[in-house]
């Protein structure tokens, strides 16, 4: 663990910054101690390192705490933007230094503008914001969770997982079997207590995340047993069919 000043000398991001991303719910630390001291830990700084790579790129902090605190928000996915967007920031940055460049080697006046046309950046950024938009389920999200500690979050979060534990057990069983669907609905009703109202077409859409590599099939298979992912999403597709 880390207190407050070793993170702010570690990062270079002020006290009074963190504090406030703490005030803001944007960046929590691990734990508080009994007098009230913030403490940080890997995860927190995981985060930050997110947050900093998304303010290199100038999104505001409501759009950086949307992002982060999507129902599905997968970092794999999210560093692959993160990568594009900073490599047509840098190609964008080359153009105008090297034009800076030829104004400065002719010592004249140069009627060209093009290097000052940066739309491939706001294009794309708009694409990616768009990605994590505002839905409903987001907002359900944001008001389930706003009040939870980080030990609060870990535990639901844990419980979440072993619940795919159990799906990993039978994971060489039929996906339409009795036991699987059984435990996709414990899914469905797990998320819709401790997130958002998981109806069958946002319950579609994670089976087809889970099983779509990165982040989620990786901790999913995890926790219980490599093809856990797989099995998941077409029990998932099987009950949603329904």
């Amino acid at each position: 663990m880390m207190t407050v000043h070793e993170v702010s000398r570690l990062t270079g991001v002020s006290v009074r910054t963190l504090q406030y991303y703490d005030g803001i719910n944007l960046l929590k630390p691990a734990k508080y101690t009994e007098a009230g001291y913030r403490l940080y830990d890997e995860d927190s700084l995981e985060r930050l390192q997110q947050i900093l790579l998304f303010r290199e790129l100038e999104f505001p902090l409501k759009e950086i705490k949307r992002i982060l605190s999507s129902p599905n928000f997968d970092r794999e996915k999210v560093l692959s933007q993160q990568i594009e967007l900073l490599t047509l920031k840098k190609e964008h940055l080359e153009q105008l230094i090297s034009f800076a460049r030829q104004i400065k080697d002719k010592g004249e006046t140069i009627m060209e503008f093009t290097a000052f046309d940066n739309k491939k950046i706001e294009e794309y950024t708009k694409r990616a914001k768009e990605q994590w938009g505002e839905t409903a389920a987001y907002k359900e999200f944001e008001k389930n969770t706003e009040d939870r500690s980080r030990s609060d979050e870990k535990a639901i979060g844990d419980e979440f997982m072993k619940i795919f534990a159990e799906i990993g057990k039978i994971r060489d069983s039929f996906p339409e079997s009795e036991a699987a669907q059984n435990l996709i609905k414990k899914l469905q009703s797990y998320i819709t207590e401790h997130y958002y109202t998981c109806t069958k077409e946002i319950l579609a859409s994670l089976g087809v995340m889970y099983a779509a590599g990165g982040e989620f099939t990786e901790n999913i298979d995890k926790v219980g047993g490599e093809g856990t992912a797989v099995f998941t999403a077409k029990a998932i597709d099987f009950y949603c069919s329904k």
